[in-house]
């Protein structure tokens, strides 16, 4: 038996969460997010807290109870608090900037790399090594 899968997952006021025809839906300040559950799985939602249980005696040993106990945590709280992320660039000319909707990169490389930002994803160079990526997804 999973230690994770049994583990509640507590909400706060701002998420409101939605379980129906096996898919789980949260929605939050940063946005909305939608996860297909497997059919081995129910998910019960109460006032301040959601909890993931087996269907079935069978399938508590099944460890996608953890793994999906643990997408509907991580989809809670990225509409809640979201994720962020600080890259460094280490090494001599590296270099990162953002302009408009697209970052580029100068690696070394006798030509510039442009990367499109994905519109969930927000992008910051607060230095020219320092990339800093936050998001809900």
């Amino acid at each position: 038996m999973s230690r994770i899968a049994k583990n509640i997952i507590k909400i706060n006021n701002e998420v409101t969460c939605t379980f129906k025809d096996g898919i789980f839906f949260a929605k939050g300040k940063l946005g909305e997010m939608a996860i297909k559950i497997k059919p081995n799985f129910n998910i019960n939602i109460e006032s301040n807290q959601v909890t993931v249980l087996p269907r079935d005696e069978k399938t508590k040993n099944d460890p996608i109870w953890g793994t999906t106990r643990a997408l509907v945590a991580n989809v809670i709280q990225g509409v809640s608090q979201g994720f962020s992320k600080t890259l460094e660039l280490n090494g001599t000319g590296y270099r990162a900037s953002v302009a408009g909707s697209t970052l580029k990169l100068q690696l070394g490389y006798s030509h510039d790399i442009n990367y499109e930002i994905p519109k969930e994803v927000k992008i910051e160079c607060p230095k020219q090594n320092i990339i800093n990526l936050k998001s809900f997804d």
